[in-house]
């Protein structure tokens, strides 16, 4: 991180790491073994007979309990859509909760899905209890609900729960909008979108959020909208068997977040990693990442790939086991370092909220080293389209600026007077230039005339490359102008001239060559341009 930090400190605007997605299941610990559930129907509630219709009666009342509580909250509820984002078609009701400045339920969707419950059957052969039944673990396909929720703590939440006993429930939750919630209290003003803070007042606000995020507080909101929507249970029921949850993190991930302060360095930099990360992230390497030894024994997925998204969008993947690292830009200034993990296992870690912590630490070392080696191949030089830009025409207001090409004669002989003169004698006028540049390059008053340095002084002056010395008719460039000059005046005479001529004409022997670093750095130009032509050849 902190050579991360080194090399493109001066492009960053800040830097945060924190929770992003959240996957946890919530058991009920009391009623998830088969020999839970008979005796809780039998020596608890005195059911003789454990049967299908037993079963079916604690979801049929569970079912008429949401749809009597959509009703009496008007509440949308409606079955999912196939091939429709719930996300995208809850978000007006959302943004409502939001502008009200209320909180709870404000959607529930219906949808089939496999999920856990028990099989009931008959012995095969009789028993001396005569009312003793099978009861057995099987996935089959019923209804679930999803609670989407805004929480006043958590921010926007989703809350699955399966129809049948166990009753499983599933919680979806982000890192990000716990965030939101804690610095609009601290009332610090931020820009968010979606999953991501792309500028805030205060950073150090911001990271100490993120890190305030615990079990403790998931728990406690978890536990209160568990009790609020979750299946009902009497007071007596409760009181005679273990009717909590056991909360165990399913899916989660952890961001190490960059924000830069332009679009160009990030997106041009991360294409540039992209294909050299491809190569460079080998297997032994990717286990370093993760603080494992690499083994005959591992096993899952060990890689790297790159996805494609959509156009212009790709996301750098290292896989390892069932968890992987991606890199990934969006919103023009983001780049994210995310660590994925589907099994905590695969790192020596417990599946349990209360490990949170451990899960934090364990995270933030590997996203740090990830970030530690994406540096490097980060520190490289990208392609940054100066020229097409340069050399496309302007619109400034009503005033129209045409574009200036490298290739033209004209600006070339400007740029070079006006860096070797005008820095030193200050400003210069039109006339004085034009004298200038006539003496310089013989030319004649027909050949280059007055009104032809006054169209390119002002081809100059609209890209930002010449300014006024005041409210006198006077020039000189700005330093944008003198950084472009110097690289146009370069590329023409010391870089391109010396190897356009070892290309087409004269190629100097390297055995007889000057004792000059200038020349042994032109033969090794020569050298590595011939490569490139033969791999091109080849390829």
């Amino acid at each position: 991180m902190e050579v991360f930090t080194q090399l493109f400190g001066g492009l960053l605007l800040f830097v945060y790491h924190c929770f992003d997605r959240i996957v946890i299941n919530g058991y009920l610990s009391g009623l998830s073994r088969p020999e839970q559930v008979v005796h809780f129907f039998r020596q608890i509630l005195g059911v003789p007979i454990l049967s299908k219709e037993v079963l079916a009666q604690r979801t049929n009342d569970y079912q008429n309990w949401v749809e009597a509580f959509a009703r009496n909250h008007h509440i949308p509820i409606e079955w999912g859509q196939k091939g429709v984002r719930k996300e995208d078609q809850v978000l007006p009701w959302l943004r409502r909760m939001r502008k009200k400045g209320s909180y709870g339920v404000y959607f529930i969707f219906k949808s089939m899905e496999q999920g856990p419950t028990f099989r009931i059957s008959v012995p095969k052969y009789p028993t001396k209890d005569p009312n003793h039944r099978i009861l057995a673990h099987q996935r089959s396909r019923f209804t679930h609900y999803y609670f989407y929720i805004y929480d006043q703590v958590l921010g926007p939440i989703v809350m699955r729960v399966a129809s049948f006993l166990p009753f499983q429930a599933t919680y979806y939750l982000n890192g990000h909008s716990f965030i939101e919630q804690e610095l609009n209290r601290s009332k610090v003003a931020f820009r968010k979108n979606d999953n991501a803070f792309l500028a805030v007042d205060d950073v150090a606000a911001l990271q100490a959020a993120a890190d305030r995020l615990s079990p403790q507080i998931i728990q406690k909101q978890l536990d209160y909208w568990t009790l609020i929507l979750g299946p009902k249970f009497s007071q007596r029921e409760r009181k005679q068997i273990n009717l909590s949850r056991f909360y165990a993190i399913g899916q989660i991930e952890y961001c190490r977040n960059f924000i830069f302060k332009r679009n160009f360095p990030i997106h041009k930099i991360f294409e540039r990693s992209c294909e050299i990360g491809l190569w460079r992230l080998t297997a032994n390497r990717i286990s370093e990442l993760f603080g494992v030894r690499l083994t005959k024994q591992l096993r899952g997925k060990l890689g790297t790939v790159i996805d494609q998204i959509e156009h212009g969008h790709h996301v750098f993947r290292a896989y390892w086991k069932n968890a992987f690292l991606k890199q990934y830009e969006k919103f023009c200034t983001f780049l994210r370092n995310e660590l994925c993990s589907n099994n905590l296992c695969d790192f020596g870690l417990r599946k349990g909220l209360e490990h949170l912590n451990a899960v934090r630490t364990k995270f933030l070392a590997i996203t740090d080293r990830f970030a530690g080696l994406q540096a490097q191949w980060l520190n490289v030089h990208v392609d940054f389209p100066l020229l097409q830009r340069i050399a496309l025409p302007i619109t400034t207001g009503s005033v129209y600026y045409a574009g200036i090409k490298i290739h033209e004669t004209r600006i070339i002989r400007l740029l070079e007077v006006l860096l070797h003169g005008s820095n030193n004698l200050g400003a210069w006028s039109a006339k004085h230039i034009h004298q200038v540049i006539l003496e310089s390059f013989q030319l004649t008053k027909k050949a280059y005339g007055l009104n032809q340095l006054r169209y390119d002084l002002r081809k100059l002056k609209g890209h930002g490359l010449l300014e006024r010395d005041g409210s006198r008719y006077a020039y000189r460039l700005t330093s944008k102008g003198i950084q472009i000059a110097l690289l146009f005046l370069f590329f023409h005479k010391r870089l391109c001239g010396p190897l356009a001529n070892s290309r087409f004409h004269h190629q100097p022997e390297p055995i007889y060559r000057p004792e000059s670093k200038l020349e042994a750095a032109y033969h090794k130009a020569d050298t590595a341009i011939q490569d490139i032509v033969n791999l091109l050849a080849a390829a």
